[in-house]
């Protein structure tokens, strides 16, 4: 039998977060070992393991994947969170760019220097509000049903989720005009398998931090 996949990554959310949450979601365990260091960092580029020379990297199936995009979508299509057909794949693949960009924005506000970061958030709120969240609203209003697309639980629900709460972690109230939204937060927080990776003591890591920031530039040189 396979062994767990093990993730490769700093000890914060980043670029690698978004697979802990759909692994979490397919109820898939998975070990991490943290990068803490530069020198850490520098190991896996010597071994030759990060294809691209960055992470995430994710040892799953004998493989040494690396490139978000590319491990989300192999661990979505393995567990059967990537639609019954190419038209459905399409669906999700959209949805998914289209959270992926806003909770880029939110990722990165941390690291923006201190004057900038109340225009970038207000920035983010906005699009937000009159951007994203109304062409999810809109699709749940238009289909009617619980979840994004063909009726079932995919990637785009559990990607959704996660931008909807770092959203509310901006602007507590951010879904106020958006009902089917608050609905669906409330439906996809209670699947089992992401009501768990909900409670203290996940896997889940918690906002960015000035802390974090720090430890990032000194492994990144950024």
């Amino acid at each position: 039998m396979a062994g767990k996949p093990k993730l490769h990554y700093t000890k914060g959310r980043g670029r690698m977060e978004s697979i802990r949450w759909l692994l979490a979601a397919a109820g898939v365990e998975f070990e991490e070992e943290f990068i803490e260091t530069k020198e850490d960092l520098e190991k896996l580029r010597n071994d030759g393991v990060l294809l691209f020379q960055q992470v995430p990297m994710v040892e799953m199936d004998g493989m040494k994947m690396v490139q978000t995009r590319a491990i989300l979508s192999y661990i979505a299509a393995k567990y059967n969170l990537y639609g019954k057909d190419l038209k459905e794949r399409a669906w999700i693949d959209m949805y998914v760019e289209g959270t992926t960009d806003l909770m880029g924005m939110i990722m990165y506000l941390p690291f923006q220097p201190a004057d900038t970061k109340e225009k970038n958030l207000a920035l983010i709120i906005e699009r937000a509000t009159t951007r994203y969240f109304p062409v999810y609203e809109k699709a749940l209003k238009d289909h009617g049903q619980d979840y994004l697309v063909g009726n079932k639980l995919s990637w785009a629900d559990v990607h959704l989720l996660e931008a909807i709460l770092m959203a509310e972690e901006c602007k507590p109230d951010v879904l106020s005009a958006f009902p089917l939204l608050q609905a669906f937060k409330g439906r996809i927080s209670n699947i089992p398998t992401i009501k768990k990776f909900l409670q203290p003591g996940s896997q889940r890591k918690p906002p960015t931090d000035e802390k974090f920031v720090a430890v990032v530039r000194k492994i990144f040189n950024i």
